[in-house]
């Protein structure tokens, strides 16, 4: 747990436990353990994947868009950026 200090008005420190908050988790039978991204890019895929489910969008090009969005956010993976960059390079 992290810790935080707080000054009161009357000059006196106060030294607080933070909890961290942990992403929410989903236990899928067959693949394990997944971990939710946050609302706005649940709603993100919820709206790309109603764009390829009601044509306005093919779905090759949803699922494209879609990885590509999901990999640009991993900063867990500097191998990805990495190739992620050699091919905007390219």
């Amino acid at each position: 747990m992290a810790r935080t200090t707080t000054t009161a008005s009357n000059g006196r420190t106060r030294v607080r436990a933070k909890e961290e908050r942990l992403p929410p988790h989903i236990d899928v039978p067959v693949i394990g353990t997944l971990t939710l991204p946050p609302p706005d890019r649940l709603v993100f895929y919820g709206v790309l994947g109603a764009l390829g489910a009601f044509g306005v969008i093919e779905w090759p090009v949803a699922l494209v868009v879609g990885f590509g969005h999901y990999l640009s956010e991993q900063r867990r993976f500097p191998a990805l950026r990495q190739a992620g960059l050699a091919a905007e390079a390219a």
